[in-house]
């Protein structure tokens, strides 16, 4: 199979949320809201061979926990709505945000992996190592 190449790759944040492959461009990395798919539909670039992992995650839900608590005071302390307002709408926001940013940040992640050639560590041989 011949893998289509791109020449001028698309700025990082736009793929990443285009959810487009590092390698050809088709929005094909994730097979769900968050999850990648094995493989590129049109390229064929196996994609587990990276490793992402979860620590975009714990990062995001930090972040933007505190994002939206500083935003539900600013709400609080400037409108006093009720409470049945903040019970509403900041689970929602805050769901819809951390699943969005997940899906740029690993995305991100996975194409700065392939753009670096970013590989699993190895130690040098000794016989080859400097003093």
């Amino acid at each position: 199979m011949t893998v289509p190449s791109r020449s001028d790759p698309a700025p990082l944040f736009v793929a990443s949320a285009r959810g487009a492959c590092p390698q050809c461009g088709s929005p094909s990395l994730f097979d769900g809201v968050v999850r990648f798919a094995p493989a590129c539909r049109l390229c064929g670039l196996d994609y587990d061979q990276f490793n992402v992992g979860d620590g975009p995650a714990a990062f995001l839900t930090l972040i933007i926990g505190a994002l939206m608590v500083a935003l539900a005071l600013a709400l609080e302390f400037g409108v006093h709505p009720p409470v049945w307002v903040h019970i509403l709408l900041w689970p929602i926001l805050t769901t819809v945000a951390v699943v969005y940013s997940l899906r740029v940040a690993k995305g991100a992640l996975l194409i700065l992996e392939y753009r670096n050639r970013a590989r699993e560590g190895r130690l040098a041989d000794k016989g080859n190592m400097q003093p």
